[in-house]
């Protein structure tokens, strides 16, 4: 994302009568379902009918879908769309600091964090009243974050002064600094939370923190831009997208090397129009999905062999995406059109849009 000085030189249907048939067939009639929430499962109830011979039957139909809450940050409406996952529509907003970005959930589930970027501030959200109850001490403009394992210590970038901060959450204080790059943003952790990365967008590096001694081991430079940076669950890779260079690099987390680069064409499209960002892997390693940016599309890219499988026709502008914890769907924020893409990760397609407020630009989803 721009720093403030490059944004600042760019700046009912009526009811009928029912016929004989239907009037005389009430006992015939399929129970009528109607949805109910069970463990957070959404599932169709039967109200008991009886059929002609006397004989009550119930029936209950399997859940169609695991009920789970996305949180989406709109930068220029300065909100939070919530979004049930089950019934794919937005069931609340919540007014916000100046230009929400980076959005995740702590590891308790209690709290929703924000970055606002004008503000200066990490906000602190209450999952259970959904209102703003808390502030942390980021530094200027902070724009992506991660929670380390434990889910005690936040790590920040901010953009304008070229830091990643340490915070202890729970305490709500600021633990140190780490001087990065010209403009920091993708922000990814190792599992076992050992390497933090930060990438600089104006160095054009992936810079390799360790945790224990807050301090960088390793500089890789990568393709212009970087916006993201995402391990394998497994930690064998790191991928970095560059969105001026146009690539994702796949990079050794151990010997600190680049080995290999995706790239991406689109029939019809200007490449320089193709702009990685997002990053999303699933769980296994074998499929990830990278956001194009005003390309309009997400990638998806087979994990081992790093070639691009398939184009998805998402929303305007794509910026950010996060799973179900499931893994059953994707959603992506569009950040043009204003609206959240639903893909079937199983077949790959989209199956859904739904409108939030203005410039969406992060997702995270509730784990219950």
């Amino acid at each position: 994302m721009e720093s403030r000085v490059r944004r600042a030189k760019a700046r009912s249907v009526a009811p009928t009568k029912a016929s004989p048939f239907e009037a005389g067939r009430a006992h015939f009639a399929l129970p009528t379902l109607r949805p109910f929430y069970m463990n957070g499962i959404r599932y169709c109830e039967a109200i008991w009918r009886c059929t002609v011979v006397g004989i009550c039957v119930p029936f209950l139909l399997a859940g169609d879908a695991q009920a789970y809450k996305a949180y989406v940050s709109n930068e220029k409406s300065n909100t939070i769309s919530i979004i049930d996952t089950a019934e794919r529509k937005v069931v609340g907003t919540i007014k916000v600091g100046q230009r929400p970005r980076g959005i995740a959930i702590t590891r308790d589930q209690k709290y929703v964090l924000v970055a606002v970027g004008d503000d200066d501030t990490i906000q602190m959200i209450d999952t259970a009243t959904n209102k703003v109850v808390d502030t942390l001490p980021s530094g200027p403009d902070p724009e992506l974050f991660t929670d380390d394992p434990s889910g005690r210590l936040l790590y920040v970038a901010n953009e304008n002064d070229n830091t990643v901060t340490i915070i202890d959450i729970e305490r709500r204080t600021r633990l140190g600094d780490v001087e990065v790059g010209v403009e920091p943003e993708g922000m990814g952790l190792s599992p076992d939370g050992k390497i933090l990365v930060n990438t600089s967008e104006t160095t054009n590096m992936a810079h390799f923190i360790d945790t224990a001694t807050r301090k960088i081991v390793a500089n890789v430079l990568v393709d212009s831009r970087p916006r993201f940076a995402q391990f394998k669950d497994d930690g064998s890779e790191l991928w970095v997208s560059s969105e001026i260079g146009g690539t994702v690099s796949i990079i050794d987390p151990v010997k600190h090397a680049v080995k290999g680069k995706i790239n991406f064409a689109i029939p019809g499209m200007r490449q320089e129009a193709i702009q990685p960002v997002g990053i999303a892997i699933t769980h296994d390693g074998k499929t990830g999905f990278v956001a194009l940016g005003p390309a309009n599309r997400i990638a998806v890219i087979d994990g081992a062999t790093h070639q691009v499988q398939k184009y998805l026709l998402v929303g305007q502008r794509v910026w950010h995406m996060a799973f179900t914890p499931d893994e059953k769907y994707l959603l992506t924020t569009n950040g043009v059109s204003n609206d959240v893409s639903v893909i079937d990760v199983a077949a790959l397609k989209v199956i859904d849009t739904i409108q939030v407020g203005e410039l969406p630009w992060g997702v995270a989803i509730s784990q219950h």
